[in-house]
C-alpha cells in the first residue's frame, strides 16, 4: 500500500469516528447514550424505527412544527398519524 493510501484510510477512520461520536457534555447534552443503549431503551418503550419517504416541503413543515412542540419530531409525527388514522384517512 502506498503512503498516500494509508493516510486516506486513516482520514476515513477519523471521519467515521467523528460522525459516530455524540455531542460532548459541554454542549448541555449531559450523558449521551451510545446507539446500542438507546435501541434497548426504545425497545423497552415499544418504539420501532419506521422510515418513509415524504416530500421535502412536507418534511420542512414537520420540522417547523416540531421546533415549537415539546416532544420533538417523533411526538409531532405520532400525534398527526393518530389524528389521521382516527379520521379514517
Amino acid at each position: 500500500m502506498k503512503r498516500t493510501d494509508l493516510y486516506k484510510n486513516l482520514a476515513s477512520k477519523i471521519d467515521r469516528d467523528m460522525k459516530q461520536a455524540g455531542t460532548p457534555d459541554r454542549f448541555g447534552q449531559g450523558a449521551v447514550l451510545d446507539r446500542k443503549e438507546q435501541r434497548k431503551l426504545d425497545q423497552a418503550k415499544g418504539l420501532i424505527p419506521f422510515a418513509v419517504k415524504i416530500d421535502a416541503q412536507l418534511a420542512e413543515e414537520l420540522r417547523k412544527l416540531a421546533e415549537t412542540s415539546e416532544g420533538g419530531l417523533n411526538e409531532v409525527v405520532a400525534t398527526l398519524l393518530r389524528k389521521g388514522l382516527a379520521a379514517g384517512v
